[in-house]
């Protein structure tokens, strides 16, 4: 049976955007599959699972970003959130970082054939990244999806992040549980959360996207 078009499953999470916009993303959607057909970036293969659990999903950071005006993505795969972000938000600076070459190579070739200004994909692992000279530390924003747990994304952040910026982590339906299990070390490296759960649309699969700020 035919899922959602994309347009209905952003609507359905409450995000509205451009013609434009969205037939970039659905171009996005077609070319990764095209690319995985013989560069195995993702485990999905369905156009329709593509639209809910890499484009969609990704755009649910979108309400969290505030004013950002630089975003710094961890493990970033085969560019999510990173690519739809900056598909949705053209004059947010965005890079990207992911250890994978092949991927790495995708969202360039995406950057590339897009003309996405202002986005940049580094080779490379993100314990890696203090002091690389395509990271610079003053991201207001930083996004890690299904990278690692919540202390470990805290300590890969902190040298890259602004002065009261904050770790966005896109966990799945246990991440209430996970940010439970990880309280008093997050408070005790003086770190504060929040979060919001949500379920993708087409699916109903659990999200907790958790916001962590440091308080020093």
């Amino acid at each position: 049976m035919a899922g959602h078009s994309l347009a209905g499953l952003l609507s359905a999470l409450g995000v509205t955007l451009e013609r434009e916009m969205l037939e970039r993303l659905e171009w996005l959607g077609r070319e990764l599959l095209r690319w995985n057909r013989t560069h195995n970036l993702t485990a999905i293969t369905d156009l329709d699972e593509v639209h809910e659990k890499h484009l969609a999903d990704s755009l649910t950071l979108l309400p969290l970003l505030g004013n950002a005006h630089r975003l710094l993505d961890l493990g970033s795969g085969a560019g999510f959130p990173a690519l739809p972000l900056k598909i949705a938000c053209p004059g947010l600076e965005v890079v990207s970082v992911d250890a994978v070459g092949k991927k790495v190579a995708f969202q360039r070739h995406v950057a590339r054939t897009l003309k996405l200004a202002g986005f940049m994909a580094v080779h490379g692992r993100a314990e890696d990244l203090s002091g690389h000279p395509c990271c610079p530390p003053g991201f207001e924003v930083i996004t890690a999806r299904a990278l690692g747990s919540l202390p470990l994304l805290t300590r890969l952040a902190v040298p890259c992040l602004a002065p009261g910026g904050r770790l966005i982590a896109m966990k799945g339906a246990d991440g209430l549980r996970e940010l439970a299990d990880s309280a008093e070390q997050l408070a005790a490296a003086g770190w504060t959360a929040r979060s919001r759960e949500l379920s993708l649309p087409q699916t109903g699969a659990g999200r907790c996207l958790i916001t962590l700020q440091r308080n020093i």
